[in-house]
């Protein structure tokens, strides 16, 4: 698990937390033994956005050289399946950042939303992307362009949120959900979440033809074969992502 920690600023997003996020990330996803993380922030918010005040003081070639993108694409091309615990705000970036995860799961009380338009900017780390394909263009181009946040039960009905939970639950059933994904054989999930990702990403074609491709790929490994013979044998299954 890896929890944002900038409670004076509500976690946001400075360049320097976003390399420590990547890091701690890249550390996990390198170790063969987990097989899901939770990221998550405090009861109050995720993360309330980007840092202004640093923002505020760059100019674009300084955007340019930081190659702040590159943590943003680190991690959505993690291996390991990444689940959200959203509780209060979860806004600009740190919304950017939650919909790069896999799963979220918020708390009753959170709060989602791009309010870069206020600023006089726009959303920049996949933003104006992900709310559109998840939640339709109506919904992205209310939120984006009045800035509006949109509650917990509205993000799911929208298809931005995966669960919602009481506000006392919303870190323990992101750690049950991740414990659930990495019960499960880390080469069927691996792959499972790359045929989604494609889904997501590609027109139908191209991504039933991965698919089918990936299927073939988990068929072949020793996960399948323990799977697939433990529900015969009535007995748990022993993955061990081979």
């Amino acid at each position: 698990m890896v929890l944002l920690n900038r409670p004076k600023q509500l976690n946001a997003l400075s360049t320097e937390l976003m390399d420590e996020l990547a890091g701690a990330l890249k550390e996990l996803d390198g170790d063969e033994a987990i097989r899901a993380i939770v990221v998550g922030g405090s009861e109050r918010a995720f993360a309330a956005g980007a840092d202004i005040e640093e923002l505020s003081r760059a100019t674009p070639i300084d955007l340019l050289y930081q190659r702040r993108m590159e943590n943003w694409e680190f991690i959505r091309n993690l291996w390991t399946p990444l689940v959200a615990a959203v509780s209060g705000y979860c806004l600009g970036g740190g919304c950017e950042l939650a919909l790069t995860c896999d799963v979220i799961v918020a708390s009753e009380t959170a709060q989602l939303g791009q309010p870069e338009t206020n600023l006089g900017i726009i959303p920049g780390a996949g933003g104006t992307q992900r709310w559109a394909r998840v939640a339709g263009k109506a919904v992205a181009m209310d939120v984006i362009l009045s800035g509006r946040f949109l509650s917990a039960r509205e993000a799911l009905a929208a298809g931005l949120v995966s669960r919602v939970v009481a506000k006392e639950a919303w870190l323990e059933e992101a750690k049950r959900v991740a414990r659930a994904i990495a019960a499960k054989g880390p080469v069927g999930i691996r792959l499972a979440k790359e045929a989604v990702d494609r889904a997501y990403e590609s027109p139908l074609t191209l991504g039933l033809e991965y698919e089918r491709r990936a299927l073939y790929l988990a068929f072949a490994s020793e996960d399948a074969k323990e799977g697939l013979n433990a529900f015969l044998e009535k007995r748990p299954p022993e993955f061990r992502g081979r």
